[in-house]
């Protein structure tokens, strides 16, 4: 049986977004567009950086619910065959012993508190709202579930950038 080695994490994207970085002349301070209204998505997103591959689901909100459809879509990308640890933070909706049921194929990591740069996820979110859920001021609630999908893809279909974005020699798996 092989196994897999999988990175998870959510984002709230929507209005109240936070501002990106964008590239500009010395001594300039363009404006940038900011949305202030109050409607959000959350985007659970996770890859497998060995195999190139990703599993996202949009959600209302981030509770234990939503962890669970996210964790089954994750179950659905592993590898026919193969077990999957998956790893992510200590948000509440993580934490098993509740509601929150992993698949058969699928085992939690967390990581230790307070140490984001270790999940390649959060790299993940930065890259796309830096090139495409940021700078943007959102219509209505269903401009932004139709944003997310078509980011998401966007970004999976680039399967050199999961490797090179997702990619940690610690999170290996030998042989």
């Amino acid at each position: 049986m092989t196994a897999e080695i999988w990175f998870q994490d959510e984002a709230r994207v929507g209005h109240k977004g936070s501002l990106s970085y964008m590239w500009a002349p010395v001594g300039s301070r363009p404006a940038m567009v900011r949305d202030n209204c109050h409607d959000t998505d959350y985007l659970f997103g996770a890859i497998c950086p060995a195999r190139a591959v990703g599993a996202a689901v949009i959600t209302p909100a981030a509770d234990t619910e939503c962890m669970n459809l996210h964790l089954a879509e994750i179950s659905e990308q592993i590898a026919p065959g193969a077990n999957a640890v998956v790893i992510c933070d200590g948000a509440g909706w993580h934490q098993t012993g509740g509601a929150l049921t992993a698949p058969a194929n699928i085992v939690l990591q967390h990581l230790p508190s307070y140490v984001p740069e270790l999940n390649p996820m959060e790299n993940v979110w930065d890259y796309l709202r830096g090139n495409k859920l940021s700078a943007r001021v959102w219509n209505n609630y269903d401009a932004i579930l139709q944003a997310c999908p078509g980011a998401w893809n966007w970004f999976v279909a680039d399967t050199d950038r999961i490797g090179s974005i997702g990619t940690r020699q610690w999170a290996t798996v030998s042989e």
